[in-house]
């Protein structure tokens, strides 16, 4: 049985993005982010943006509006020109932790990516997490990252059954990293 229903975000969703943000990280850098992200057109990527609540179970009067309990976001990135996607933030609010929301959002944002045509993903992210939706080290197919970053945190997934390009990732302005 499936315990979250994740789909793109709507307009009436961005305020409780914002919370499951701010909820899950200790600044509001993440939350901050995700705002400028959508302010910029060349990262903005409509309908990669998805949130996860739980599935509705059977009420006698219909369904409760359900909490954005998490939350994954793609943006544009480019390896050494090429278009790519970027993972970041992924969040889940605390009190959903460890029930598998965050992994359901994730896949989730990652097959519309496949289904859109997507070709490679990248995360700087925990090296124990990552792996479960196919990610290893980014250096393993020649995509370094633009700064130093441990090469076990650094990771990508091609998401076609193409060859990644190689190079040097550039990311969004937002994210401030030259």
């Amino acid at each position: 049985m499936n315990i979250w229903q994740c789909r793109p975000e709507t307009p009436e969703d961005i305020p409780a993005v914002r919370r499951v943000n701010l909820a899950a990280f200790e600044t509001s850098v993440e939350a901050d982010l995700v705002d400028a992200l959508r302010r910029d057109p060349a990262a903005w990527l409509p309908g990669f943006s998805y949130v996860a609540e739980p599935a509705a179970g059977p009420t006698g009067s219909g369904p409760a509006p359900a909490p954005v309990a998490a939350y994954a976001l793609l943006t544009r990135c480019h390896i050494a020109g090429e278009p790519a996607v970027a993972l970041a933030p992924c969040a889940v609010l605390p009190e959903y932790q460890k029930q598998g929301a965050g992994t359901a959002v994730t896949r989730a944002v990652l097959d519309a990516a496949r289904a859109a045509g997507e070709r490679t993903a990248i995360v700087l992210g925990h090296p124990s997490y990552y792996p479960r939706f196919g990610f290893g080290p980014a250096s393993r197919f020649g995509i370094l990252p633009p700064q130093e970053w441990p090469d076990e945190a650094f990771l990508a997934l091609p998401l076609d059954s193409g060859t990644p390009p190689r190079g040097t990732v550039r990311y969004a302005e937002a994210f401030g990293i030259d």
